[in-house]
């Protein structure tokens, strides 16, 4: 379930890095906290903090493997509770106040007919692959994946497609720009979107 929460720390990564120190293998451990404004929404703003190195010298590795495993998890859980959000799927003003990066007015007014014209030429590819790629993932958390995936091998081919119809039905060059015209045009649509889920809204 997606959730802007620390979910519990599993051995496996203490047991990594104490195998690694074991063998005199120089690891260092970087804690990271990834962030995202939406778990649904196509584009969506990536909070990514840094944490603190964690070494070998900040243990006993002589000690039983129960007792430093424990150890690591608790270090790392430290660290972590300070780089991962932790927001209430319920409370929408934090949410609003943390996740969102609202565009400036400047930017609104440029970009509003561009992001019109993006919404309108692509939602007939986009709405299509997004909602057979819910049905397909509506019981995991391999949505984005797996849009990201669809999109990044169909909509080159039918941008291709699209331009070369218009060139040769109309026999004008001029269509060519559209290589570049339709991406962005969808790009200014992302840009002015809502940011968060529309389940946040309710």
């Amino acid at each position: 379930m997606n959730e802007w929460h620390l979910r519990p720390l599993r051995k496996g990564t203490a047991r990594l890095s104490f195998s690694s120190w074991d063998e005199n293998i120089p690891l260092e451990v970087l804690p990271v906290g990834i962030n995202y404004s939406s778990f649904r929404r196509f584009s969506k703003n990536v909070f990514i903090n840094f944490g603190e190195i964690i070494s070998k010298n900040d243990f006993e590795l002589g000690e039983a493997d129960g007792k430093r495993n424990l150890a690591f998890n608790l270090k790392l859980k430290e660290q972590l509770h300070t780089l991962v959000f932790e927001i209430n799927k319920g409370d929408v003003e934090k949410q609003k106040r943390v996740l969102e990066r609202k565009p400036s007015p400047l930017a609104k007014i440029f970009l509003f007919i561009p992001a019109a014209i993006g919404w309108l030429v692509h939602a007939p590819l986009y709405i299509p692959i997004k909602n057979f790629t819910y049905k397909k993932t509506v019981n995991n958390d391999h949505y984005d994946s797996i849009l990201v995936v669809l999109l990044l091998f169909i909509y080159p081919v039918c941008l291709i497609l699209i331009t070369l119809l218009m060139v040769l039905f109309t026999n004008n060059p001029v269509y060519w720009v559209l290589i570049v015209l339709l991406p962005f045009t969808a790009w200014a649509y992302v840009q002015l979107k809502p940011q968060l889920d529309k389940s946040h809204h309710n």
